[in-house]
């Protein structure tokens, strides 16, 4: 059963927080994580300018995905920095190269869930969030959040990500704050949980 982890990173929050969804999801039996990144849609100059050029390298061997991976597949998981609280151009200009799989119902029934980071704490983690529910909603899929079974979202000792939306991270102003281990630790969490949930509806009654 194959999980899909949709992922754009500009600075490596994301693709950190990507790899532990996949560690999390591995831990179902039976169930396959494939790490695949949203085309990059800005040209190496300004990714140069931005600072984002080098860090990049280290996803570099990581596949861009197709629509076609978006059928493959029994869950869709996607991450994505917060751009003006919405998810970043990169995956949405993936998402709406879908409409034909829409028109088909090609994604019905399957699982989404998704994970982000933002520069500051209130930078709109799960507005962000809510903007990829929404093309799970459009496609019939079955939603999945980060439950509160995960205890971590409700820490009060430090500043950390997480909420019953999905799981998240806070990269700071300067983008120099790594994913702590309890963000990574709901990341896990969500992957685990939504293998599990995608194993059960693909089960037979």
């Amino acid at each position: 059963m194959k999980c899909l982890i949709l992922f754009h990173s500009t600075y490596g929050h994301v693709y950190r927080m990507a790899e532990a969804v996949a560690a999390g999801v591995r831990e179902i039996p039976g169930a396959e994580a494939l790490l695949r990144k949203a085309p990059e849609t800005l040209p190496d100059t300004i990714l140069k300018k931005m600072g984002a050029f080098e860090p990049r390298k280290a996803w570099a061997h990581i596949p861009d995905a197709a629509v076609g991976d978006l059928v493959d597949c029994r869950a869709l998981i996607i991450g994505t920095p917060t751009r003006f609280g919405g998810m970043c151009a990169q995956v949405r200009a993936l998402l709406d190269a879908t409409g034909g799989l829409w028109a088909e119902g090609a994604m019905l029934g399957k699982v989404g869930a998704a994970f982000v980071s933002t520069g500051t704490q209130h930078g709109g983690q799960e507005s962000t969030i809510l903007s990829v529910h929404t093309y799970f909603l459009h496609h019939g899929m079955v939603v999945a959040g980060l439950p509160y079974a995960f205890a971590g979202q409700t820490i009060m000792s430090e500043i950390t990500g997480g909420s019953p939306y999905g799981a998240s991270t806070v990269a700071g102003p300067e983008g120099g704050r790594t994913p702590t281990e309890n963000d990574l630790a709901g990341a896990h969490f969500l992957g685990k949980h939504v293998a599990s949930l995608a194993l059960k509806l693909s089960s037979p009654a």
